[in-house]
């Protein structure tokens, strides 16, 4: 094939699966005061919330538009086309940065072809796109094929994730400085997901994380469109430390019938604005709403 799938580090894919399928990964940069993390030094996700519960707060950075270069154009210098899933545009200048540094490098790579799929989504929301994509390009699917796919079936993308801590939201203005500091009092749990336009929503809140976590899969439930995304699609949860609870909706998916199921850690530059605690479920089903 004369095409190479890449992707940033938002993406939430397994490292072992980007590797064994050769996965070019752009960094998404964060930051604790004057250090940055995201290429050559990075933070192993327990060591960076441990970080955040102590009451250091982080920030995250888009990606470098340098990094970007040298990474495409040693592809387009092996005489390999680009296909790129981004994360939401919505959400973050990287998207916008990959766009720009792909139109410069076509003028210059003339007989080169970049696309660049804005997921419209974060984490695995993003990362079953490349699984999606890694899929089709191993059936032979051209790249203006799998693009195509990945186009028709975006807004099938279903992002669900609760928090354990509003503060967090609070800082990144999701919510109220009041309403983080009442909803933690009394234990509220937020319920959010990522809309049709890749941006973030409060879709209402439960009381408690038992509750929270099994309102994930209720909502997972009323959006299957098993018709035409069956129990064979990929299912994924993703955690900011806490294992026991991402495994324990993984119980609750497998009991549904799906066996495809990826758990794996938030990836730091993400986690700076959910926090320790968060839980996400990603599915394919009924059209996303905005």
């Amino acid at each position: 094939m004369n095409y190479i799938i890449t992707t940033d580090s938002n993406s939430d894919v397994p490292s072992d699966y980007l590797e064994e399928n050769h996965i070019p990964v752009i960094p998404q940069y964060y930051a604790f005061g004057d250090t940055v993390y995201g290429d050559e030094l990075n933070m192993a996700p327990a060591e960076f919330y441990a970080t955040m519960r102590k009451g250091e707060l982080p920030k995250s950075m888009a990606n470098n538009p340098a990094v970007i270069r040298e990474k495409f154009e040693a592809i387009l210098k092996e005489e390999k086309d680009i296909l790129h899933i981004a994360f939401s545009s919505a959400l973050s200048g990287s998207c916008d940065n990959v766009m720009v540094a792909a139109r410069e490098l076509m003028e210059e790579y003339p007989g080169r072809t970049i696309q660049v799929f804005d997921s419209l989504n974060a984490s695995i929301g993003e990362g079953v796109s490349v699984y999606r994509a890694t899929e089709l390009y191993r059936q032979g699917k051209s790249m203006q094929e799998v693009y195509d796919i990945l186009m028709e079936e975006r807004s099938h993308v279903n992002v669900w994730f609760t928090v354990d801590d509003l503060h967090h939201l609070q800082r990144g203005g999701r919510v109220s400085k009041t309403t983080a500091l009442v909803g933690s009092m009394i234990n509220i749990k937020p319920l959010l997901r990522i809309t049709s336009s890749g941006e973030l929503k409060s879709d209402g809140t439960v009381r408690g994380r038992k509750k929270a976590l099994k309102t994930l899969v209720s909502n997972m439930e009323s959006a299957l469109d098993l018709e035409h995304y069956g129990k064979d699609r990929i299912v994924g949860i993703v955690h900011g430390d806490c294992m026991e609870d991402a495994l324990s909706v993984k119980m609750m998916i497998q009991e549904m019938g799906f066996e495809q199921i990826i758990v794996n850690d938030v990836s730091p530059s993400i986690g700076t604005h959910a926090g320790p605690g968060v839980v996400g479920l990603i599915f394919y089903g009924k059209e996303v709403k905005e």
